[in-house]
C-alpha cells in the first residue's frame, strides 16, 4: 500500500527481527529487516524509511554510528533498542542524535505506541497550534538576544546563520520558546514534546537539551535544579 509507513529495522539476532517485523506488519507498516548495521546504512540510503530502529549492539557497524550515518544527511525520526535501560549505550545513542529508545526486551504493543508517538510529532512539527499560537502573537518571529525562532516557516538562526535542528530539538525549542522564563519540568516536556501518555527516562530530556544547547548557545536553556529548565528571555 503506497500511504503504508515505511521502517527501516536493523536487528542482528534472528529470532527478535523475525517476531518484530511480523507484529510490525501485523500493525499495519511496511518493514525492512537488516542483520548488520553495513547493510541497514545501505537499505537506509537507497530506500529513505519514514523512521528507523536500530538496536545498539550490531556487527559491522554498530547502532550509534549508523545512528550517526543517517544524521549526517537526514532528519528522519529514529529510535534505538537497547538490552539494559541502565546501558551507556542509551545515553551514546540520544547523543548520536536518536529521538528515542526502547528497553529489550519489549511489548510489541509499546513498541507501536512509541513508534507512532514519535511519528505523530514528526508529522505536526510544522504545524504545532503552539507554534501558530507564539506567531499569531509575534509576527511568526520570536528574537531571544542573538536567537531567532520562526515559528511558521519552522527555522531558527543564531546571529543570522541558521542553525539546523531535528523535528524533535524543534518542537523542543517551541516548547521553550512560547514560555520564556518560565520553568519547564521535564516531565511536562517529556508529555508535550514527546507526547508520552505515560512515564518515561528523562534521560531523553536531559540529553536533547544538551543537543540544543550545542547548537543555540551554551548558556540560552538554563537549568534549574530540582525543577526542570527554562529559556533565558
Amino acid at each position: 500500500m503506497p500511504d503504508q509507513t515505511h521502517v527501516l529495522f536493523v536487528e542482528d539476532d534472528d529470532v527478535i527481527r523475525e517476531a518484530t517485523q511480523l507484529a510490525l506488519e501485523r500493525d499495519g507498516f511496511a518493514v525492512t529487516a537488516m542483520p548488520d548495521g553495513l547493510s541497514g546504512l545501505e537499505s537506509f540510503r537507497a530506500d529513505r524509511p519514514d523512521i528507523a530502529l536500530l538496536d545498539v549492539m550490531l556487527p559491522g557497524l554498530d547502532g550509534v554510528s549508523l545512528c550517526r550515518r543517517i544524521r549526517d544527511d537526514s532528519t528522519v525520526p529514529v529510535i534505538m533498542l537497547s538490552a539494559r535501560a541502565d546501558s551507556i549505550d542509551v545515553v551514546l545513542g540520544l547523543e548520536a542524535g536518536a529521538d528515542d529508545y526502547v528497553t529489550k526486551p519489549f511489548d510489541g504493543a509499546v513498541l507501536v505506541a512509541r513508534i507512532r508517538a514519535v511519528l505523530r510529532r514528526f508529522g505536526h512539527a510544522a504545524g504545532d497550534d503552539r507554534a501558530e499560537d507564539a506567531g499569531a502573537a509575534e509576527g511568526g518571529v520570536l528574537t531571544f538576544g542573538d536567537l531567532e525562532v520562526d515559528t511558521e516557516g519552522m527555522e531558527v538562526r543564531r546571529a543570522g546563520r541558521p542553525v539546523a535542528l531535528t523535528p524533535t530539538e524543534m518542537r523542543l525549542l517551541l516548547e521553550f520558546s512560547t514560555a520564556p522564563g518560565t520553568v519547564l519540568s521535564r516531565d511536562r516536556l517529556l508529555e508535550r514534546v514527546w507526547d508520552y501518555g505515560w512515564g518515561g527516562d528523562t534521560r531523553v530530556v536531559d540529553v536533547h537539551v544538551q543537543r540544543l544547547r550545542t547548537k543555540i548557545g551554551q548558556d540560552r536553556v538554563e537549568t534549574v535544579r530540582g525543577f526542570g529548565y527554562k529559556l533565558k528571555a
